[in-house]
């Protein structure tokens, strides 16, 4: 559930209809308590403006595959298929386990988009259903990691070394953080990690700042707004 400022009339209708009395006025505008909030929707119906939105919708596999199918036509035409991703989708490995099944089954070419912080058993059970890996390496060097992330890499570089080791489609996806990972030791690190493992295909993706609107709709707090994106010579 969130909040778009922009739109919002301050007529305090979202207040008056919440169950759990979660929205309460405060001097920068109206403020919804997270732990309170049950994302019921009654605030987004009665929004007379549309300011209040429910982002996402709960699905079952069979629901998800055939939305899926819908589009398998121009899978076949443009060669293309369709990519699990979040969020982390290995924190649903069930859902994502059924949904690579299915896919599999329907002819879909299925990729998963991870950073690759999961326990082995997920590993082991998702990587002989996907035919593409696009996995996300962000620091090398642990301590840096942790400060950064706020945890260990140890399981996401283990994890990757198993899915090297497998033989499944594997693509690094290297986003160029200024401050965090764009120092020349960090890029040379990851280099030599990747060529380690015998995998050619690495994508460096540079910071933007398109996510820092989501930090605002949804309230939370973040330094991003601080990082300022990499020249272009840099990538």
């Amino acid at each position: 559930l969130d909040l778009r400022t922009d739109r919002c009339l301050d007529c305090g209708a979202c207040h008056a209809v919440c169950p759990e009395c979660a929205i309460e006025r405060h001097a920068n505008g109206w403020v919804t308590d997270r732990d309170r909030c049950r994302a019921c929707g009654r605030c987004v119906g009665a929004c007379p403006a549309g300011a209040r939105e429910l982002s996402g919708t709960a699905c079952t596999p069979d629901q998800l595959a055939a939305e899926i199918e819908k589009d398998a036509v121009f899978f076949e035409e443009s060669c293309g298929g369709v990519t699990f991703s979040g969020g982390e989708p290995l924190m649903q490995p069930d859902f994502l386990e059924a949904m690579l099944v299915r896919a599999r089954s329907a002819g879909i070419h299925a990729a998963v988009d991870t950073c690759g912080y999961a326990t082995r058993e997920v590993i082991d059970r998702i990587a002989p259903l996907a035919d593409l890996v696009l996995y996300d390496l962000k620091q090398i060097d642990d301590g840096q990691h942790r400060r950064a992330t706020g945890v260990s890499n140890v399981p996401i570089l283990e994890n990757f070394a198993r899915l090297a080791a497998s033989g499944v489609p594997l693509r690094v996806r290297f986003p160029l953080i200024p401050g965090v990972n764009d120092a020349a030791s960090d890029v040379e690190a990851v280099a030599r990690f990747v060529s380690r493992h015998r995998v050619t295909h690495v994508d460096v993706l540079p910071y933007h700042r398109a996510g820092l609107a989501k930090y605002l709709r949804f309230g939370v707090p973040t330094s991003a707004s601080e990082v300022v994106p990499p020249a272009p010579d840099l990538v």
